[in-house]
């Protein structure tokens, strides 16, 4: 399995909400094209395809996935058992999914007891499909303003994890091309290491925000880039980690700011509980 070229790959995206439309922006940004897809049909996306230009079309969930030499799982880990898996067979599949408990009134045993990670769950779905956890450990504000070009001194890092060696690489590729270095944090059981309420999550890609602002102030300096991770530090990072305990992450654990422009933009039935 060959890395695929920016000037004639396929990003195909199922999802078209915010997570969805930042990959987007970054995969045309980087010369990408984009299929991108939704529940409601793509008559719903003109205007982000027209946003995103002449690199992007809208098509159906079906025509993502055909269309896709990466397809991106942009959605809530909550629907995962209507992807069609049979139209998933011989795909990479990047997963950005993350376990909320009880978040669009989902909730796992298996998961919450550590007996698979939620990346296995979706394996275990898309049988005949290569998954690779990835792209799903910072919001998607920041996954738009710390991306950078390589050799940039802010250039931040990002980890995948994965069974398929050659699948890893095809996606360690695409971050590398949308802006991000890249460490390997092993297979999908051990992408514990990478989920919810551990160190490598969220919180390393986001700035300070000192005490004192107005919510108007706090919500500006929010949205730009948080400090830059080496590739070092991520690992050091990744190996470090105790898997957590209770599984799964919480609105309580993100930063109040981020939580707070979630609630603005985000549809009701995203924090559906």
């Amino acid at each position: 399995m060959r890395r695929i070229s920016k000037l004639t790959g396929t990003i195909g995206i199922i999802g078209s909400g915010l997570v969805g439309k930042a990959v987007a922006r970054l995969a045309v940004r980087a010369g990408y094209n984009v299929v991108i897809s939704n529940s409601r049909g793509p008559e719903t996306l003109a205007g982000l395809v027209a946003e995103l230009g002449p690199l992007a079309r809208a098509g159906s969930v079906d025509e993502a996935i055909t269309a896709g030499d990466i397809v991106t799982l942009s959605i809530q880990l909550a629907v995962f058992e209507a992807l069609p898996a049979d139209s998933f067979v011989g795909k990479v599949v990047l997963d950005q999914t993350n376990y909320y408990p009880g978040i669009g009134n989902f909730r796992r045993a298996d998961l919450d007891k550590g007996e698979l990670t939620s990346s296995e769950l979706v394996q275990r779905h898309l049988r005949g499909a290569k998954v690779v956890k990835g792209v799903h450990n910072l919001g998607w504000i920041h996954m738009e303003h710390n991306a950078r070009p390589r050799g940039d001194a802010e250039r931040t890092t990002l980890p995948v994890a994965g069974d398929d060696a050659a699948a890893k690489a095809v996606v360690s590729g695409f971050i590398e091309d949308v802006g991000y270095d890249v460490v390997d944090a092993g297979s999908l059981a051990e992408s514990w290491r990478i989920e919810p309420n551990t160190p490598i999550y969220f919180w390393p890609y986001v700035p300070a925000i000192p005490d004192g602002l107005t919510d108007a102030e706090a919500k500006k300096l929010y949205q730009q880039a948080g400090k830059p991770i080496s590739p070092e530090t991520a690992r050091q990072l990744i190996d470090g980690t105790q898997r957590p305990s209770p599984i799964g992450g919480t609105l309580e654990g993100m930063p109040p700011i981020h939580v707070a422009l979630f609630l603005e933009l985000a549809s009701a039935d995203t924090v559906k509980t």
